[in-house]
């Protein structure tokens, strides 16, 4: 079993030796070699091409194991990390750095990938850090139809071929955290309208959504078909949303909204009877190590951590480790 390179994808500005708080309106691609020392140091990660990027991923992709249905959960991932409020694009990298250490080179599960969008990392700056979240979502909207286009040719290709070892190897996933989801809620429905709501291909597999920082009534099924919601329940095959009462950090977010709506990560799904049936919840309150930080808890909590594997594995939710 060998560490996969780090990669990552910012809309971040650059100054000095690092990535700053401003948007800028072209993506910028880096990859660091396995045994980086530390990735918050921008100086260990070189720039590259988007095209050298792509080709460097795909080729890992490759070279995954081409596996049977009954094998499903061996799958390995090409799986996407989007960092919360609150968060410097070094504090970001680590976290990032840490997730891809414990869960994807620990159990083999593939290549991740961190998207840093430019959070102001400070605590007054929640507005503002909302502002860039939304703004960003259409670039990461990008990746996503740059994504869906690979795949699909891929898959055209095999076909053509009739050569089934041409088939994509890996499962597509995303890990968001926080305001991150935010991010992912606004990208997820811009893609779907950019690819027009398609319904014969699974974007991502599996969508973990980690202390989200998104209203607890995004996947209601009465909401109109082009809701953010419902364009995310179209291009996932399912969507899981890990949340805990004991997150004072998204009860505060509650109260910065002037509808007060709740906080999915914080309270869980609002009518679990009405949303649709790929989207699910996971209470982690007995997982966590509260000796944590709470609202990241999720990534410093093993069984919380095994949680997580199993949702990106494809458990079924009825099997998941929920109980320590």
């Amino acid at each position: 079993m060998t560490a996969a390179p780090l990669f990552m994808v910012t809309n971040r500005g650059r100054s000095n030796n690092g990535l700053n708080d401003r948007r800028v309106a072209t993506l910028s691609y880096f990859t660091a070699d396995a045994t980086c020392p530390n990735a918050r140091i921008l100086a260990n990660w070189q720039e590259i091409k988007q095209a050298a990027f792509e080709k460097a991923i795909v080729q890992l992709a490759s070279q995954f194991p081409l596996l049977s249905d009954d094998q499903n959960r061996d799958q390995k991932h090409v799986s996407l990390f989007v960092h919360g409020y609150n968060n410097t694009w070094d504090d970001g990298a680590e976290r990032y750095a840490q997730i891809k250490r414990d869960l994807f080179d620990a159990k083999d599960l593939g290549v991740l990938v961190l998207f840093t969008w430019p959070s102001d990392g400070t605590p007054a700056d929640y507005l503002p850090d909302r502002e860039d979240a939304r703004d960003s979502g259409p670039q990461v909207a990008d990746l996503f139809v740059r994504l869906h286009d690979v795949v699909v040719a891929a898959q055209r290709l095999a076909v053509k071929n009739s050569d089934p070892d041409r088939f994509c190897r890996a499962k597509v996933s995303v890990i968001a955290h926080s305001m991150g989801n935010y991010v992912i809620e606004k990208a997820l429905a811009v893609a779907s309208k950019r690819l027009n709501s398609p319904q014969l291909i699974t974007l991502v597999h599996q969508l973990a959504m980690v202390a989200a920082d998104v209203d607890n009534d995004l996947f209601e099924k009465d909401k109109p078909v082009d809701s953010d919601g419902a364009l995310m329940a179209n291009l996932c095959y399912r969507i899981a949303a890990l949340y805990t009462g004991l997150d004072d950090v998204l009860g505060a977010s509650a109260g910065l909204k002037h509808f007060g709506k709740r906080r999915l990560g914080r309270s869980g799904l609002d009518d679990r009877d009405d949303v649709w049936d790929n989207v699910f919840d996971a209470d982690v309150s007995k997982l966590i190590d509260t000796s944590k930080a709470i609202h990241s808890a999720v990534f410093d909590s093993p069984k919380a951590m095994d949680l997580l594997e199993n949702i990106l594995r494809g458990v079924d939710r009825h099997q998941l480790p929920l109980t320590p």
